[in-house]
C-alpha cells in the first residue's frame, strides 16, 4: 500500500494509490532502468535532476510524462526534480491530454489563448505548477545542458540521433493516443496512456533512496 505524501491533492493521491507498478512488466521495467539510474546518480551526488521529455509534437505523450514525473518525485520527497518537455517541432499540449490529466485530479488553467495554449497545471496547493505549452527542444524554457533526454515516441527517438546538452539519452517510448482521436475509444486510450505513465513514474520514483 503507498501512502500519499502530505501536500498532494487528494485526488490525485486516491488516483496514485490505484495504481499497481507491480503490474508492469519485467521487460518494460529494464526500459526504465536507466531513467532510474539516472535519477539515483543525481540524487546520491545531491545534483539537480533534470528531466527533458520528447516527443515529435510535443502535444500528448511529453506533456503527460513531463507532469506526472514532476508530480510523482513531489510525491515521493525527491528534491531538486524539475521536469521538462519539448518536440523536434512545436504545436500545442492537445485539449483531451489537458482533460485526461484534469480528470486524475491535476487543477488546470488556460494562462492564454492562442493556437498554442499555456496552461497552469497543478498537482499541489503549496507547490508551483507545471507550465504547459508546446515547444521545440531549443527553447528557452528548457535546459541547455545536464539533463536527461527521456524519448517518449520512436519516431523522435529516431529523428534526433543527438540532443544538444543532453547528459544522458534513455528512450522510453510510448503508443500514441492519436490514433483514437474523434473515435468513441478516444477518453478511453488516452486515460489508458496516462493511466501506464503515472504508474511507470511512480514506479520509478519509488525505488530511489535517498
Amino acid at each position: 500500500m503507498i501512502t500519499a505524501k502530505p501536500g498532494v491533492y487528494e485526488a490525485i493521491a486516491n488516483q496514485v494509490a490505484a495504481l499497481d507498478p507491480d503490474n508492469i512488466p519485467a521487460e518494460r521495467k529494464e526500459t526504465l532502468q536507466p531513467l532510474l539510474d539516472f535519477i539515483q546518480v543525481k540524487v546520491k551526488k545531491k545534483e539537480a535532476i533534470r528531466l527533458n521529455f520528447i516527443c515529435t509534437h510535443n502535444s500528448r505523450r511529453s506533456h503527460l510524462s513531463q507532469v506526472w514525473a514532476q508530480a510523482m518525485a513531489f510525491y515521493f520527497g525527491i528534491e531538486n526534480v524539475q521536469c521538462y518537455s519539448a518536440g523536434t517541432e512545436s504545436t500545442a499540449l492537445f485539449p483531451v491530454a489537458a482533460k485526461t490529466l484534469e480528470e486524475s485530479g491535476f487543477v488546470i488553467r488556460a494562462l492564454s489563448e492562442t493556437n498554442n495554449p499555456v496552461y497552469s497545471i497543478k498537482f499541489a496547493e503549496q507547490e508551483h505548477p507545471v507550465i504547459g505549452f508546446s515547444k521545440t527542444l531549443d527553447h528557452d524554457f528548457n535546459p541547455k545542458s545536464g539533463f536527461a533526454a527521456v524519448m517518449t515516441c520512436s519516431q523522435a527517438d529516431a529523428g534526433c540521433p543527438f540532443i544538444a546538452g543532453a547528459e544522458v539519452r534513455i528512450p522510453v517510448t510510448y503508443e500514441d493516443p492519436k490514433a483514437y482521436d474523434n473515435s468513441p475509444q478516444q477518453a478511453e486510450k488516452y486515460r489508458e496512456r496516462s493511466l501506464q505513465i503515472a504508474t511507470e513514474m511512480l514506479y520509478v520514483f519509488s525505488q530511489i533512496k535517498s
